[in-house]
């Protein structure tokens, strides 16, 4: 469950845990960050509400997955950002850019957009303060997704995928679109009153949704040394042009790009490791399995110990 956490309650928490529920709170940081766009409908600050209902949370055991949105204000300031959520025992953080696109603004996207270049020196000095200090006790989900590469494993978060398309979204009404981020006539699949949800799901069109990820992935990125690590990132973010021209640079690519190589050495050695245990574990010698060969005693039989009394009566419950 998502939310922004301001209603959050002591009814509310109660149930969540009750049911077994995690939950994805929204907080962008220390109050002056956060309150630059979390705000209420009269322009009060939510900073404040949004800590109690983090509170309450921790207190009742929820866990907890805070969302940061990484915004043109607070992603100056990756240190104090990291160090806030570190200071409050944050355990579990995600990192969401924020790109709104604005053809008629100059770089394409709103002002309180993050700049590519900035996104990468905030995940760059996270992660090494991550890597130094934390990598035992904070899970930060960019983080885990580069690790998956060291083991040779699919990322489980869908902008880092070769293909997508397995995150579809039903709107209140039934309709069926292909992505969040694509709720348009375009991308309306159908209804889930009027067509079976699986059907849907193993839809052509679903399918080549999820395909055109790689299937338009411009050449650039195709020979880039991270491709592993981002295989072109979400397509709601392509809206650049290669170096030659191309369509279909993600706005974030510096970023991404900036980061992933940052990071390189410490997936290679992850990985050596890794290989090195496993080959280790194939080569060592089986240990032969230790067979009891010692006969079941009953209640009632005489004892092993040979004091002539019964099991139950003298050695079982030793």
């Amino acid at each position: 469950m998502q939310t922004n956490g301001t209603l959050l309650n002591e009814e509310w928490c109660r149930f969540l845990v009750s049911e077994d529920f995690a939950v994805g709170l929204s907080l962008d940081g220390p109050p002056e960050m956060h309150n630059q766009h979390r705000i209420f409908k009269g322009g009060n600050p939510t900073h404040e509400q949004v800590m109690r209902g983090y509170q309450l949370l921790r207190h009742h055991r929820v866990p907890v997955d805070l969302l940061c949105v990484v915004h043109a204000h607070n992603v100056q300031h990756p240190t104090d950002v990291y160090r806030f959520f570190k200071q409050i025992k944050v355990q579990y953080m995600t990192f969401l850019p924020l790109v709104e696109p604005q053809p008629e603004a100059e770089g394409g996207v709103s002002l309180r957009s993050v700049p590519a270049e900035s996104w990468g020196n905030f995940l760059c000095t996270i992660f090494d303060e991550w890597k130094a200090e934390d990598i035992e006790h904070i899970k930060v989900q960019i983080f885990e997704e580069v690790a998956r590469t060291a083991f040779d494993q699919e990322h489980s978060l869908c902008i880092f995928r070769k293909t997508c398309g397995d995150i579809p979204v039903i709107e209140h009404n039934g309709d069926f679109f292909s992505c969040d981020h694509f709720v348009d006539k375009e991308h309306r699949l159908g209804n889930i009153r009027e067509t079976p949800l699986v059907d849907l799901l193993e839809s052509p069109a679903q399918r080549s949704f999820g395909q055109a990820k790689w299937d338009t992935l411009p050449r650039y990125c195709r020979a880039c040394e991270v491709l592993d690590m981002c295989y072109g990132g979400c397509p709601k973010d392509r809206i650049l042009h290669t170096p030659d021209g191309e369509a279909g640079l993600n706005y974030l690519c510096a970023g991404y790009k900036r980061f992933f190589i940052h990071c390189r050495p410490f997936v290679n050695q992850l990985s050596a490791l890794w290989r090195r245990k496993s080959l280790e574990r194939q080569n060592s010698p089986q240990k032969p399995k230790i067979v009891n060969t010692t006969p079941k005693v009953g209640r009632n039989d005489p004892c092993p110990c040979g004091s002539g009394r019964k099991y139950k009566k003298c050695c079982m419950g030793k």
